[in-house]
């Protein structure tokens, strides 16, 4: 079993006692958790088929032609037009559908009729369609999860870099401070946006791609903070006595200083995915991003901007982002006000 410091048994229940830092939370896990297992709640595949005794649950499994359900076609069932199908028929078939029956890619298109469409409840189009008829609920779920994952692992890149960095610069000092203070300050002035502009024109930018760079540019802001907490936290009783009993210089920073600066770690961390969010937003806005047809909230906002008569695209949009954006921030202060280190310390 994981036993938990006392101290960070109360910093939990602190956290959890500020009710607009824990409200933020679970929604943010929930918004999380139907990302996650969005196939299960937005998806063209059926989540189950009764068909001639026998059970079927594509949402998990691989294509299942419409031949297998008597359609006479070998591509993958359309479960929508076979739930209408086994409706007619007098048997006891059956297929469960989705909330959403439509997935982020699928183009809903009508005869005589050109997207945007409206939002319709009829139609299971909750939110709308894009201007190619694709599901903008469907669109938003995906690319919300897109946008999660990017932000989770550009986090522990850029974490990992700057905090390795930074407390290397705090705890040594001397030379080998200034050396890499000039490095970060040259690095820090590479136009960003001129570097992604350059390789866009080279390659299409992908996952990988984008996060590599996100990365090389990322991690410098972690690092000075980094920097100047283990210049504070090296001058320390238990530092000083740690070292007086032999411990490597490696032992010092990971096993001592960064635990004991964790707080501050803790702290940033729910901004730099609202960060990571915003600038994979900005990017796809901009069109340097995912390529398409990846689900994207940038290039949902695009279109929005582009067909402002379809206010349902923009409108969509904006609010998931002031959502996301809203209990991101509310998690970050209370973890601040949880972790403070004011409120757990005793002074001698």
């Amino acid at each position: 079993m994981i036993s938990l410091n006392p101290v960070t048994i109360k910093k939990i229940k602190r956290f959890t006692s500020i009710k607009r830092g824990f409200r933020s939370f679970v929604i943010l896990f929930v918004m999380i958790f139907i990302s996650f297992f969005a196939e299960a709640f937005i998806n063209s595949r059926a989540l189950l088929v009764y068909y001639n005794g026998r059970l079927y649950l594509p949402t998990y499994t691989n294509m299942i032609p419409g031949s297998v359900f008597n359609l006479g076609y070998e591509y993958e069932t359309n479960y929508r037009d076979l739930k209408i199908k086994f409706q007619k028929e007098i048997s006891s078939n059956f297929v469960i559908m989705p909330p959403v029956p439509y997935n982020p890619y699928e183009n809903d298109l009508k005869l005589n009729s050109y997207p945007p469409f409206p939002p319709s409840f009829k139609e299971k189009h909750f939110l709308g369609t894009d201007n190619v008829g694709r599901d903008i609920l469907a669109r938003l779920v995906y690319g919300f999860r897109t946008a999660i994952i990017f932000s989770f692992v550009l986090l522990i890149m850029n974490y990992s870099v700057g905090i390795t960095i930074g407390c290397s610069m705090g705890y040594f000092g001397g030379k080998f401070d200034l050396i890499f203070q000039r490095i970060i300050e040259i690095w820090n002035n590479i136009p960003f946006l001129y570097v992604i502009i350059i390789i866009a024109s080279i390659v299409i930018p992908n996952f990988m791609i984008l996060l590599l760079i996100m990365a090389f540019f990322g991690w410098i802001g972690i690092t000075w903070v980094m920097r100047t907490m283990t210049y504070k936290e090296k001058e320390r009783e238990y530092i000083l006595a740690v070292r007086s009993l032999g411990a490597s210089h490696a032992r010092i920073i990971f096993k001592h200083i960064i635990p004991n600066t964790i707080s501050v770690i803790v702290t940033y961390a729910p901004f730099a995915i609202s960060g990571g969010i915003v600038a994979l937003t900005s990017l796809d806005y901009l069109g340097f991003g995912l390529p398409a047809p990846t689900p994207s909230w940038g290039e949902l906002l695009s279109q929005g901007w582009q067909n402002m008569e379809a206010w349902w695209i923009v409108s969509s949009v904006v609010a998931a982002l002031v959502i996301t954006l809203m209990t991101v921030t509310f998690i970050g202060e209370g973890i601040r006000e949880a972790f403070d280190p004011k409120l757990h310390t005793i002074y001698e």
